[in-house]
């Protein structure tokens, strides 16, 4: 391991593992710890022991965080500014989708200071054109600097039928009559840590494991929509009134937050027909039971940890990629085919198939008052940057660093700054030159003061924010101090 110059080796933990855990489309009130009524027992006792983080942002879609979250540069300047799946050409050489060569990954910069390396899940980092089997590979998951890889490349997946990548070659799926991916991913993570811990247990090693959950499609086994039968008769807004005072409860909103009125577009729940409700709280059920099954998969993943006994010596980082989404329009969707092509599925039409939803022949995901409850308290969503497409939930598990597990920290941070924080943990600098190519300088800063003083200052006094057009900026003023103000971008509380 390789140690920062001017530092000595017990300063800080340079032996610790590394694990990343990125839930997709999950907004700020989604998980159990940050006020909401869905069970994530497993992921509320990462946050038992270790801290989590109420003033935290990401950019308000998918790729983009992870570029962020891997590089802890801004998406922008690495080339990846929006979705992968298209290259914008060289004449928007931020939006070509793909990491550039000037960034270095996380993965590459800890193999590099010899750390094994493994990824499971949602990439979301390669051009939709060099996807094919054929590649070329340069910018898949073994190419910038995992040593092992099983997920999907793209930014999205069937949940039981999944376009599976294996290292740098498509599989099928195991031949299971009870699969689904989430349970696949945690199983093949398990494999590759028990190789790992077999043969060099002293090793540290780095985990990525980015789940396609909650992204839509919204699938999971019947058991777990049972679930959360009744729970959601009461209807979005009562529901977003329960997570709002939970959330006050927690200290994960300040006290004299005020919760924002319903979207625009968005109908009260009073005013919808019995289809409309019925429909409503069967795409809500699916999803909840879909975040709770996600959860169990996360529990997995610690009992093997602790069965190892590498809890205690592993860092885990776990977030979302940003908030709640609006692709399912105003009446939900059952049908991919409908949403990239503008259309808004009827209630009529998919009454017929209400029984379906959360199976194999749907593709479901909710209407966006769900997508607002799950941003709960703010104003819109996924793709906006409104605090409710930005605006996620972060926990830190580091137990050798944290004094005060279980509590709340309010300091503004983003995506950027996450790797520039694990770098500082394991006494390691990003490279100036890598492979040859001097590198960007990061733009993120480091947290870890965050974990020993409660109430430090964040280092963070600046950051911008733009998606499809849509435009804000973060900044401290001089004359405030503490305060912050978020400009444009509103629905938020000030602090």
């Amino acid at each position: 391991m390789a140690i920062r110059a001017g530092h000595e080796s017990s300063d800080k933990k340079s032996g610790h593992n590394v694990i990343y855990i990125v839930l997709d489309d999950v907004g700020y009130s989604a998980l159990g710890c940050f006020g909401s009524e869905i069970e994530t027992p497993h992921i509320d006792s990462i946050a038992e022991n270790g801290l989590r983080y109420n003033n935290f942002n990401v950019t308000p879609l998918c790729s983009p965080t992870r570029a962020c979250l891997l590089t802890g540069r801004n998406c922008h300047s690495v080339g990846v500014g929006i979705v992968t799946e298209l290259d914008w050409g060289p004449h928007y050489p931020n939006k070509r989708g793909r990491i550039s060569d000037t960034a270095a990954t996380l993965a590459e910069i800890l193999k590099l200071n010899g750390m094994a390396t493994y990824m499971v899940g949602k990439w979301h980092l390669v051009p939709g054109h060099e996807a094919a089997s054929s590649g070329p590979f340069e910018n898949w998951p073994l190419s910038k600097g995992f040593e092992r890889y099983y997920g999907f490349l793209l930014g999205m997946t069937d949940q039981y039928e999944p376009d599976l990548v294996y290292d740098n070659h498509r599989v099928q799926k195991p031949d299971n009559s009870n699969y689904h991916l989430s349970e696949d991913l945690i199983d093949k993570t398990v494999e590759f840590l028990t190789d790992h811990l077999s043969v060099t247990p002293d090793r540290p090693f780095f985990l990525y494991a980015a789940f396609g959950a909650q992204h839509k499609p919204h699938q999971v086994p019947r058991k777990f929509i049972k679930k959360y039968e009744g729970v959601y008769d009461k209807g979005w807004d009562q529901i977003r009134e329960e997570r709002f005072q939970r959330q006050k409860e927690l200290g994960v909103i300040p006290p004299y937050t005020e919760l924002v009125e319903r979207n625009p577009g968005i109908k009260p729940w009073a005013e919808l027909t019995t289809k409309e409700k019925e429909l409503f709280i069967k795409f809500q059920q699916t999803y909840a039971g879909f975040l709770t099954h996600t959860d169990q998969q996360i529990g997995r993943l610690l009992d093997f940890l602790k069965a190892k006994n590498k809890l205690d010596d592993t860092i885990i980082v776990l977030l979302s990629d940003n908030g709640g989404s609006q692709e399912g329009g105003w009446n939900g969707s059952i049908n991919d085919s409908a949403y990239f092509n503008g259309i808004e599925e009827s209630v009529k039409t998919m009454f017929d198939y209400i029984d379906e939803i959360g199976g194999s022949h749907v593709s479901s995901n909710y209407p966006k008052g769900w997508a607002q409850v799950s941003n709960t308290p703010f104003k819109y969503y996924k793709q906006n940057t409104f605090f409710g497409g930005t605006h996620v939930p972060l926990i830190i598990h580091c137990p050798s660093s944290i004094p005060d597990p279980g509590s709340v920290r309010s300091q503004f941070y983003h995506a950027i700054d996450i790797t520039p924080t694990i770098l500082d943990l394991l006494n390691i600098d990003a490279p100036q030159v890598y492979d040859g190519v001097p590198q960007l300088p990061l733009h993120g800063v480091s947290m870890m003061d965050t974990f020993t003083e409660p109430q430090a200052p964040s280092k963070r006094t600046t950051q911008y924010f733009e998606m499809l057009g849509h435009r804000a900026i973060w900044q401290v003023l001089p004359i405030m101090k503490q305060a912050v103000l978020f400009m444009k971008i509103s629905g938020s509380y000030t602090m």
